[in-house]
């Protein structure tokens, strides 16, 4: 693991005091990530480019039937969502451990060009990808993964009328009162960043080694999903599905999964049985529709979103190794 010392410890500022509100002063095609609480919450790309962690609280309403955490309440979970930019891995965590409610930072620091954070109270340092803790007292630790899916703005809005989504944060060096929100939190340089062919610091800052690419069958830029359970984790590449129809049934540690992509989403859900295909761009099973956004059907059944790490190719296989993707030899 190749760690650098790239900033300050949090000099980009994460938000500890989240507020929500109806409208979003972004594009109609932002990215957001979105948890299912009641109401849904959408937390923009464009805002976690500027923060990458959001610690944030959902009440008793929230159940994934997923994981257990015996550091959560039944009345209170603590989540933090985390964002980075070199690697797009977006992924939402249970922010406790060691018996103990965690608070996270930005250490400065990046782990295979993947963010690494830290947390407050016992100084440990957790690789963003993967969950687990690096260094300090907590060394060794995993975060549970919360189930989360990202999907443009436009389509967390008319999916969820009724969801709210994170405001603008005000204070510090990037105070959106001193201009918009959208001149505050400006996408171009990971816009450029993202376009571009090479990857890691380098690519985005223009600073740090050069790193390279040696397989053909996918870009280091690639977007998979993946799902770790039971010791076993496979990455499914966004093309690979796509050619398979956007229906992939598949079993990872014992567990069956339902990996559907359209588009440029990809989402993971426990496999109900049956069968499913896409018609005229819509997800059919077992007689019914179903909504990729809320995993809801036609018939008022509801699919379990499943945790899942969505992530860059390079990411994925800096930790979980060449030959952990599926549909590839």
């Amino acid at each position: 693991m190749d760690i650098q010392d790239v900033l300050p410890q949090d000099s980009i500022p994460s938000i500890d005091e989240p507020s929500f509100g109806a409208s979003y002063f972004g594009d109609d095609d932002d990215d957001v990530i979105v948890v299912g609480s009641d109401p849904p919450r959408a937390y923009p790309v464009r805002i976690l480019s500027y923060h990458e962690i959001v610690n944030d609280v959902l009440d008793g309403s929230f159940h994934s039937g997923t994981f257990t955490s015996s550091d959560a309440s039944d009345e209170q979970l603590p989540i933090a969502v985390t964002w980075c930019p070199i690697c797009a891995s977006g992924i939402v965590y249970v922010r406790a451990a060691g018996g103990q409610v965690l608070t996270f930072g930005t250490s400065g620091k990046l782990a295979d060009d993947a963010l690494v954070m830290y947390d407050q109270e016992t100084e440990s340092e957790w690789k963003q990808p993967l969950g687990e803790a690096i260094t300090g007292p907590l060394d060794g630790e995993s975060l549970p993964v919360v189930p989360a899916s990202m999907m443009s703005w436009h389509q967390f809005r008319e999916a969820y009328p009724d969801g709210i989504v994170l405001q603008p944060v005000y204070g510090g060096e990037r105070d959106p009162r001193e201009g918009s929100p959208k001149t505050a939190y400006d996408m171009t340089p990971y816009e450029r960043y993202e376009s571009k062919e090479a990857f890691g610091l380098r690519a985005m800052r223009g600073e740090g080694p050069e790193r390279t690419w040696d397989r053909d069958d996918l870009s280091a830029k690639t977007t998979v999903l993946g799902i770790v359970h039971d010791g076993d984790a496979v990455g499914y590449p966004l093309p690979v599905i796509q050619s398979e129809g956007g229906v992939v049934s598949d079993s990872v540690g014992g567990r069956s999964v339902l990996i559907v992509s359209s588009g440029d989403n990809i989402h993971a859900f426990a496999h109900p049985s049956g069968q499913f295909e896409f018609r005229d761009e819509t997800l059919y099973g077992d007689g019914v529709s179903w909504n990729l956004a809320t995993g809801e059907s036609s018939d008022g059944r509801q699919l379990t979103r499943l945790p899942a790490r969505r992530l860059y190719t390079f990411a994925w296989q800096d930790d979980r190794g060449r030959d952990s993707f599926y549909g590839l030899d």
